[in-house]
């Protein structure tokens, strides 16, 4: 066995001889290794520490191996267990196979056999991991069309190695899913994977999120906090939204990424950070840059790997299999019977541009499973429940908002701006509100405000 698996293995025997042999080999072969003198015993050691491999004698005073790997499959299901006997028999192999044994072993046997055992079922093991981490990576992210495998394939690159990595692609296409398909593919999968919103919080509370606060260090801190930075160590820190990142704490954060050092507010101590950062947007970071409003030293301190993702539009054969399964989560959600799909339905879906990417078909399916009554949900709930020519810009939304009239010549950016400037002047400047009546995410409305340059802190 290589050591430099840094594995643990509980040792069960109510044999002291066999269970101190079986430890003094486990550790010379670099193993972390404790030991239990019976069923009981182990399964209290098992709870408290969760080993990857257990193998135990199977005929102990207070229990046999069967009931306790039964308690350790039930507890970790991906825990291998190798089952050791003085009374083997044809029966009991079967019996220790079905149970969920990875092998199963008379006595007496040598310290080489068992290894040669180990190294087979822990390299399964391994292997077993990487498959369900790519397995539950593709039903995060689900379709087989060209457009996303390039990015899946793009992005499994990225895993392989330490660099930071910039998300750029549009609202709803799944880029905080890429970010985690990433760290689940990379070597820090088993550290934490940390995510915080750039954009959801203001300036003073965001630095205190991000690189944490000594007592005292402003009014209200009765106590020491530790930031994202620190509680991702060793993993994925996900900065969402970078955009959004004041100005003024842009320098803050170029020199964290830079020095892999953090200072918390209060104190004036470095503390040091192994972490790999993901940034997404779904703006232009190069045109922030040239626009003045993101610094161009960090754009390119968070752009080592660039990576994006399609719109939905651009995999509309990825549409069905997305809807199968918004229909099963949305029907099991809500604990009822899982409706059909009729395929005049399915190629409606397929027609519509969906401006709201992967995330809005989501929350279209749901609001059409929940209502529906129906054993298959026909072509009707298109006309029921989509909006009507769409588009792609809040001038084209057919929400009710005050009449905007415009002269000919007119270009759609200047109505854009206008119908953006009555919805808000109608709902008091609420830009919840305002959303909701022109059918757009309230992040576009952030977005649309400062593109246009409309004074941010007159809206709500």
């Amino acid at each position: 066995m290589n050591a430099e698996m840094n594995q643990s293995v509980l040792v069960v025997d109510d044999e002291p001889a066999i269970r101190m042999a079986l430890k003094a080999n486990f550790q010379r072969d670099g193993w972390h290794v404790e030991t239990a003198a019976g069923a009981s015993e182990a399964l209290t050691k098992f709870k408290a520490a969760n080993f990857p491999l257990v193998v135990s004698d199977v005929r102990m005073p207070d229990g046999d191996g069967f009931d306790l790997m039964e308690n350790v499959r039930n507890a970790a299901p991906a825990t291998a267990v190798i089952l050791l006997t003085a009374f083997g028999s044809v029966p009991e192999a079967v019996q220790a196979m079905r149970g969920g044994a990875c092998d199963y072993l008379t006595k007496p046997i040598s310290f080489e056999q068992l290894q040669s055992v180990v190294d087979r079922v822990m390299e399964q093991a391994q292997q077993k991991q990487i498959e369900i981490k790519e397995s539950n990576a593709r039903s995060m992210m689900i379709g087989r069309s060209p457009a996303l495998l390039r990015a899946l394939d793009r992005a499994r690159h990225a895993a392989r190695t330490n660099a930071d990595v910039l998300i750029q692609a549009e609202s709803g296409t799944g880029k905080e899913l890429l970010a985690s398909f990433i760290h689940e593919n990379s070597s820090r999968a088993d550290e934490p994977f940390v995510a915080v919103n750039c954009a959801a919080l203001p300036e003073q509370l965001l630095e205190s999120e991000l690189f944490g606060h000594t007592r005292g260090a402003f009014t209200g801190a009765t106590g020491a906090k530790p930031g994202k930075f620190e509680l991702a160590e060793g993993g994925t820190l996900l900065l969402d939204e970078i955009g959004e990142m004041p100005m003024q704490l842009q320098p803050k954060l170029l020199r964290a990424l830079q020095e892999r050092r953090i200072e918390k507010l209060g104190d004036v101590r470095c503390i040091p950070v192994n972490i790999r950062v993901i940034a997404t947007t779904n703006i232009s970071l190069q045109h922030m840059v040239e626009e003045g409003k993101f610094r161009a030293d960090l754009y390119y301190r968070l752009n080592v790997i660039p990576l994006s993702l399609p719109p939905l539009r651009d995999r509309k054969e990825d549409i069905a299999a997305l809807a199968e399964f918004f229909t099963h989560r949305s029907a099991n959600e809500a604990q009822i019977p899982i409706p059909a799909l009729h395929p005049e339905f399915v190629e409606g879906l397929r027609t519509y541009p969906w401006p709201g990417n992967v995330r809005e078909l989501g929350n279209f399916m749901r609001r059409v499973v929940t209502l529906s009554d129906s054993k298959e949900i026909g072509p009707e709930c298109l006309a029921s429940e989509l909006p009507q020519l769409p588009g792609r810009s809040l001038a084209t939304s057919t929400s009710t908002v005050p009449t905007v009239t415009s002269r000919v010549g007119t270009s759609i950016r200047e109505v854009e701006r206008h119908l953006l400037e009555k919805a808000l002047e109608a709902t008091d400047g609420n830009r919840t509100r305002a959303a909701e009546m022109l059918g757009v995410s309230l992040r576009t409305i952030r977005n649309k405000i400062r593109e246009y340059g409309l004074p941010p802190r007159r809206y709500a």
